[in-house]
C-alpha cells in the first residue's frame, strides 16, 4: 500500500466549497482500481484544516490519479481556496498486513 496524507488548509469562506469539490473528488476516486480508499477528514477544533487520507494499491497508482479528469476538476477548483499550500506526507502500511485489499 502507498498511503498519502494530505494536508490542507481553507479560507474560512470556503470551507463549504472545499467540502462539495473534495467530497465529488473522493466519490470519483474511491471508484478507481488503484484506490483502495479516499478519506475526506475535517478538523473539529479547526474546520478550516482538512486531511485526505489517499491509499493505493502500486507505486503508480498516485500518478495515475492525477491523471483523472476528476482530479484536475478537484485541483483547478479548490486553487484559490487555500490559506496556506498543500502538504502531502507519505506512509508506510505496517498493520494489518497487505492482503490485496
Amino acid at each position: 500500500m502507498h498511503i498519502v496524507h494530505v494536508h490542507v488548509q481553507v479560507k474560512p469562506e470556503f470551507i463549504e466549497a472545499f467540502k462539495t469539490a473534495s467530497l465529488e473528488n473522493a466519490r470519483n476516486s474511491v471508484l478507481e482500481a488503484g484506490v483502495a480508499r479516499f478519506d475526506v477528514l475535517q478538523q473539529r477544533d479547526d474546520p478550516t484544516r482538512f486531511i485526505l487520507v489517499e491509499v493505493y494499491r502500486t507505486a503508480d497508482d498516485p500518478a495515475r490519479h492525477k491523471e483523472t479528469a476528476h482530479y484536475a476538476r478537484w485541483r483547478d477548483a479548490v486553487a484559490e481556496m487555500m490559506a496556506e499550500p498543500r502538504r502531502g506526507v507519505w506512509y508506510d502500511n505496517l498493520f494489518p498486513p497487505d492482503e490485496g485489499w
